[in-house]
């Protein structure tokens, strides 16, 4: 069985460790290094698994039988990470936002063409069985042509700090949730955004602690006439069984698809919690993006979510800063 060999570089983001876990269930995978200028995140797990362990991850890419990176670092760090990646020629799956502003994603597309590498962006969304059962739907034409969308993908602040220095995130919930449900809305309608107009407060820190916006409302309107709203903001409580949701309403000319991707779960009311919970027994979709990553790989087939992907909907979420800052709708290319 042929084998890939793939590097973790920084440990910045929580979702680093849920895709270690993923990829070390992988019989095909081996995890070949991982990087992280910050000992404490993950120096103890590399010892613990017995992978190689980097402060500097360039040491990393010049280890030549690393074939690919997954890249966790502060969202700042995205481009400059994705950039050297290519440059030692590894394939690359970037956590989202792919990057910061539009220039600095096309440079990372272009350089990973260049030297004949894949991009893929983190949105595991996609993988969900609710998801791809409404792409199919759509795809069938069971509901018609798409009218508009109305979306959440509301949760909490999700820490570690640097979320919300924008000189490290570049943005708060606007930016951080936006993109999810966008890349949702761009793949059903296969359409690019012309408009967004958007809100952005800071609303659901009770400490008053931060000043980054942690709620919004992004409304866009597509090129092919197609309307979407949808709620980006950190805005669940402690009290919330878990972190946030993913919801979606498809409205077409004969018909409604409605999407909770999270609802594959048990309610359960105990007395030693306190509250009420929920035993979640549905898709690992993390596990199910690195899947296909890998097989992508393996196969020599293009990675099913691209550079592109993240860039369309990144660039929404920019842009939304941008109406808020005006206090009107802005072209998304104007």
């Amino acid at each position: 069985m042929r084998r890939l060999n793939v590097g973790m570089i920084s440990f910045a983001h929580a979702h680093a460790y849920d895709y270690l876990a993923s990829l070390q269930q992988m019989p095909e995978v081996t995890v070949g290094g991982i990087a992280d200028p910050v000992p404490e995140r993950a120096e103890e797990l590399s010892k613990r698994h017995s992978i190689p362990y980097y402060t500097d991850y360039r040491e990393l890419l010049a280890d030549a039988s690393i074939d690919a990176v997954i890249i966790c670092s502060e969202n700042v760090h995205h481009a400059e990470h994705t950039l050297a990646s290519a440059e030692a020629g590894k394939h690359v799956l970037c956590e989202k936002p792919l990057g910061l502003s539009a220039g600095e994603m096309e440079r990372m597309i272009a350089a990973c063409k260049a030297k004949g590498v894949q991009l893929m962006t983190a949105f595991p969304c996609r993988f969900l069985t609710p998801v791809v059962r409404a792409k199919e739907a759509l795809d069938r034409g069971e509901i018609g042509k798409i009218i508009a969308f109305k979306g959440t993908n509301r949760g909490s602040f999700p820490g570690p700090a640097w979320f919300a220095e924008p000189s490290l995130s570049g943005g708060g919930a606007v930016l951080d949730h936006t993109v999810h449900v966008m890349d949702l809305m761009n793949w059903f309608t296969g359409s690019p955004v012309e408009q967004v107009y958007a809100y952005a407060g800071t609303l659901f820190d009770p400490e008053h602690k931060r000043t980054i916006d942690d709620s919004g409302m992004v409304h866009v309107t597509f090129a092919n006439g197609v309307f979407g709203v949808l709620d980006p903001s950190w805005s669940r409580n402690p009290g919330f069984p878990t972190w946030g949701d993913v919801t979606l309403q498809i409205i077409g000319t004969e018909g409604v698809i409605s999407i909770d991707a999270f609802n594959q779960k048990n309610n359960v009311y105990g007395r030693a919690s306190g509250k009420g919970s929920w035993s979640f027994w549905g898709d690992d979709m993390n596990g199910l993006m690195l899947q296909a990553f890998v097989q992508a790989l393996l196969e020599g087939l293009p990675v099913p979510v691209s550079g592109l992907d993240g860039l369309r909907s990144a660039e929404v979420a920019l842009n939304a800063y941008r109406s808020v800052q005006a206090g009107q709708p802005v072209k998304l290319h104007g």
